[in-house]
């Protein structure tokens, strides 16, 4: 707790010059500091309940055992005790020149308790200068407000809590999902409107509301919106021009500043549409061309991808074309893409599949780049092109009416290629490019600069059990940031994963000098990289060995699971029958962290198998098998994880092990692992029967 408030208040005091030039609002004003010697001055504010601002702080230095000291006498004396300053020390003070500094008061200790704050010299027992707290003064903190107001039910909700001048939760937040363009909407005025402005739901999109049930939400407002700004908060359905629930923002609210950065970005564009809190884009048509400005915050080894759907009725991947772009150091990189499977471009039976660049697909670079520069951590591309191209690839940007697009951010793998996006257009955001009426529907980015806590990841699994000498291998969706880029340290670049007897890519501990095998499920289809995941054991942890040069390939040991032809070509030898977890209908893939366990996530999951039967993958872990080997898979990286090889297996102490060096498993996780693989194996016995 002590960290985590050291960190908001060097973020609060890195934030000031930025974040109060957006909308002046830095906290509620105590007053003016007295000023007795050594030039003392400043302005004081309370940030919250426990922590001060003094803006423009001036001290020459110059006092000889001089602190910041609080107390809670009614005038300043020996009866107080230090504060420290603004990096959290109890030095003596040195020398500020109008210098913007946060304190926070030591041992939990609140404004309201202590009746003044000075620049004390504890050696002449005399204050330089000092500030009083009034009496009853109120420092700011959160509010909670009633409940949502709804006459039709559909909206509920518990308190609704303005935690910050651009934060609010709503508790236990429910809504029935069936409104077709429902958004969370604010504006100014006596009661909601029509004429709000769309937010960002909890995730930072702006699409339309799904179905929540129970749900506790935080809502940023966007761009220089505060809640000082704002009359209230509604659900609003667009099309059907109604609120479905909404409360009233008091005013003069008395409420701590936010700690968020506001960036603004404009350029001359007549149009532009906010796709996600992170990312807009902007264009203008003339004639037969568009000239399209893609701006987001992203990572320095991040991609944004624009484009239009392969669908004209929803946004689609499949038969996608889009341009992908990202920053290479101090270039730009943009690149026309096609996109014919849901995975990063795969080569098979000699054709390449997935999220290819067009030349590998023997089609064109139709786009022609204008500028690029990453700038105060937005990436920023203006890029052109005709609105239809003779390619076969492409696909035309109408030119009237509206435009079913798809856009994505994700993370760059170890060759600059885009790998599964991390934010996407999973419902329909249409674009009229020709419209007659310009509009802006942009706002300003913002970036807080509190640091997030780390989300806590799924516990790892550790399959130890001496008799088994059988696995089950399927795949399904890797869990997001939780799943099993938490358990392996890897980035899940496919969107994929393999489930062994149910487990998110778990270690397996295997005996040396012992028969084993999988039943491998992961697909048998060539034709589609999604579809054709063969297993094998290699030596190192990424797999996709058939997507590696043939320099690369030797310096893989393959282990198991590949053969070879009569020429010397390698072929994988375990391609079965396709058994996948899949997300239901219901079921956001972008709200995987939300799952705070493997266990919830997967048992919300369906799972369905095709034709055909499980493939057979024998091995034997011998004396020159190494002691840590991967099971993975022959098309795409990074889907599996390690299995240990044992002379002996001792399932107490290696789980022992397991915990002792994994955050967070204990004795019980391990019994509630047991009890899960028996319903496993019991599920799995069902399903090889049918």
């Amino acid at each position: 707790m002590a960290l985590a408030r050291c960190v908001w208040v060097l973020a609060f005091t890195w934030c000031l010059g930025v974040c109060s030039a957006s909308d002046g609002y830095v906290g509620k004003k105590i007053g003016e500091m007295n000023s007795y010697h050594h030039q003392v001055g400043g302005d004081v504010y309370a940030v919250d309940e426990t922590t001060l601002l003094i803006k423009n702080f001036m001290y020459d230095g110059n006092g000889g055992d001089t602190f910041f000291w609080a107390g809670s006498r009614p005038r300043p004396g020996p009866q107080g005790f230090i504060v420290p300053n603004e990096l959290g020390r109890t030095n003596v003070l040195d020398r500020y020149l109008n210098k913007d500094i946060t304190l926070t008061l030591p041992d939990q200790k609140t404004i309201t308790e202590i009746k003044w704050l000075a620049i004390y010299d504890l050696s002449r027992l005399e204050p330089f200068g000092d500030i009083y707290i009034p009496e009853g003064f109120e420092p700011p903190q959160k509010i909670v407000l009633n409940k949502l107001s709804s006459k039709t039910k559909e909206v509920q909700s518990g308190g609704v809590v303005i935690a910050d001048s651009k934060t609010i939760v709503i508790e236990d937040f429910s809504y029935n999902g069936r409104g077709t363009d429902v958004h969370f909407w604010v504006g100014v005025g006596p009661q909601p409107h029509s004429k709000g402005n769309k937010i960002p739901d909890e995730h930072g999109y702006m699409t339309p509301l799904q179905k929540y049930r129970k749900k506790t939400i935080t809502l940023e407002l966007p761009g220089d919106l505060t809640v000082f700004t704002v009359d209230w908060l509604a659900i609003y359905d667009i099309t059907e021009d109604r609120v479905l629930g909404s409360i009233i923002i008091p005013e003069e609210l008395n409420v701590p500043p936010s700690l968020v950065e506001i960036i603004p970005h404009t350029n001359a564009m007549p149009n532009c549409e906010q796709l996600h809190r992170d990312m807009m884009v902007s264009w203008d048509v003339y004639a037969d061309q568009i000239t399209v400005e893609l701006a987001g915050q992203v990572g320095e080894d991040d991609y944004m991808a624009f484009g239009m759907s392969g669908s004209p009725t929803e946004p689609k991947m499949d038969g996608g074309d889009v341009a992908v772009v990202h920053m290479d150091g101090y270039l730009g990189s943009l690149r026309d893409y096609n996109l014919s499977s849901y995975m990063p471009c795969t080569k098979l039976l000699e054709q390449h599949k997935g999220v290819c660049d067009d030349e590998k697909v023997d089609n064109k670079q139709d786009y022609q780049e204008f500028s690029s520069k990453r700038e105060n951590g937005l990436n920023i591309f203006t890029f052109r092109r005709r609105l239809g191209t003779p390619d076969p690839g492409d696909i035309p940007y109408p030119d009237k009416g509206e435009a079913m697009i798809i856009w994505a951010m994700g993370h760059l793998d170890h060759n600059r290629e885009p790998t599964m996006h991390y934010a996407w257009s999973k419902y329909k955001q249409p674009i009229e490019f020709t419209r007659k009426a310009t509009e802006r529907k942009c706002f300003a980015f913002t970036r807080a600069r509190e640091e997030k806590p780390k989300l806590r990841g799924w516990k790892r699994f550790h399959l130890a059990d001496p008799a088994a000498k059988e696995f089950n291998a399927t795949i399904g969706p890797d869990g997001g940031p939780r799943g099993y880029e938490s358990i392996t340290g890897q980035n899940a670049e496919s969107g994929l994963a393999w489930y062994i007897n149910g487990f998110l890519s778990p270690d397996l501990y295997i005996k040396r000098n012992t028969k084993y095998r999988f039943l491998v499920m992961g697909g048998s289809n060539p034709h589609d990289p999604k579809s054709y995941h063969p297993l094998i054991i290699t030596d190192e942890p990424h797999g996709a060995y058939s997507q590696l040069t043939e320099e690369e390939q030797k310096d893989v040991r393959v282990l198991a699971g590949i053969g070879y032809s009569v020429r010397g070509n390698s072929r994988p030898t375990a391609a079965g029958r396709l058994c996948l977890w899949e997300h239901p209908p219901d079921l956001d893939r972008r709200k995987d962290v939300e799952f705070t366990t493997f266990e919830h996530f997967r048992n919300l999951l369906h799972h369905e198998c095709g034709e055909g039967k499980p493939a057979v993958l024998e091995f034997t872990p011998n004396k020159s098998w190494p002691d840590i080997v991967y099971y993975n898979s022959w098309t795409a990286p990074n889907m599996g994880w390690r299995m240990h090889i044992l002379d002996e297996i001792n399932t107490e102490k290696i789980l022992e092990a397991a915990a002792s060096s994994s955050p967070g498993l204990h004795g019980s996780h391990w019994s509630s692992v047991y009890t899960m693989m028996l319903w496993v194996t019991g599920v799995w016995l069902v399903l090889l029967v049918v």
